[in-house]
């Protein structure tokens, strides 16, 4: 009989912190909290023990909520489940990261944050507005701090044992070299946009050298045109090996040595996305050299503002 298939199950080390980070991640960018509630209980039941969150989705309370209640059911244990959250722009001076960090815990209701990230590597005017604009409606940056002192007061939080280790987002390669050369405690993980479409072999390869983990956000396409799940070669693929397109993605996503992030608010789709099994190597090599679509979905990487951008075909 063969051995049970157990990609779903991976998980990456992770160079300090709390060991290993789950491959297999959930997204909580979710607009409703009282949906984002009920799928995030249904993500954990289904078998997801990774849930990635942000003080930015403005529903940290619903998460937290979530794990409560799945934690008092008994079945998984807060050690079980491993929360990230993120540091938003308006937060970076370095005298306001810990308040930001403890708001963070506090609304998930966690005794630590096993992974901490700075969510964009742009500073915005400091203050209670996510995002401050002036009077013609342009958002104000904050010359006022650098990324690295951002970074040095994560670093900070980490030593104060709460926050159990830490990272970047949306950072180009440049930043995150910037960071590295900088860091007293090397980043632990790398969120950005990453799929087929924007498959980031150049940051993968520095993170693989540098043992940094690449979490891909947006694993799917984010649904949005032009559509991944209908390309012709993942179409192909999944037709040829009984699986959907989305569990073609998913696995060559893991495969590739990057966790992942994906977000569903149906529970049909939450298992279709946790029920993965490896694919052979042709098929993974045949997604490297077929797919030929290149595009960013998400513009946050060059400007701090969160947003992903429609387009057509």
């Amino acid at each position: 009989m063969a051995a049970p298939d157990t990609l779903r199950f991976a998980k990456m080390p992770l160079s300090h912190g709390s060991g290993e980070i789950p491959a297999l991640g959930f997204g909580t960018l979710i607009p409703d909290p009282l949906v984002t509630k009920q799928a995030t209980k249904a993500a954990l039941e289904v078998g997801f023990r990774h849930l990635d969150c942000a003080e930015r989705y403005r529903n940290e309370q619903a998460v937290g909520d979530a794990m409560q209640e799945v934690f008092r059911a008994g079945a998984i244990q807060r050690k079980d489940v491993f929360v990230t959250t993120k540091l938003w722009n308006n937060n970076h001076r370095p005298e306001r990261v810990k308040a930001a960090f403890e708001a963070s815990r506090r609304r998930l209701q966690v005794d630590h944050i096993d992974c901490y990230l700075i969510h964009t590597p742009f500073a915005f005017q400091p203050g209670d507005e996510q995002e401050p604009k002036d009077a013609r409606g342009q958002i104000i940056y904050d010359s006022g701090v650098t990324l690295v002192e951002t970074w040095q007061a994560l670093e900070r939080l980490v030593d104060e044992g709460q926050c159990k280790s830490i990272g970047l987002s949306n950072v180009n390669l440049e930043k995150l070299q910037e960071i590295v050369s900088a860091a007293r405690i090397k980043p632990a993980a790398v969120e950005v946009e990453s799929h087929p479409y924007l498959p980031e072999w150049d940051l993968l390869d520095y993170c693989r050298q540098h043992a940094i983990v690449l979490l891909a956000f947006a694993a799917l396409g984010h649904a949005m045109e032009p559509r991944l799940l209908d390309d012709p070669v993942i179409v192909a693929l999944a037709k040829r090996l009984q699986k959907t397109p989305a569990q073609v993605v998913l696995a060559w996503a893991i495969q590739r040595g990057t966790a992942l992030l994906t977000t569903s608010v149906k529970p049909s789709r939450l298992r279709e996305n946790f029920e993965l099994s490896t694919l052979p190597e042709d098929a993974m090599q045949e997604i490297r050299d077929r797919v030929a679509t290149k595009i960013r979905f998400n513009s946050v990487v060059e400007t701090g503002v969160p947003g992903f951008i429609p387009r057509s075909r």
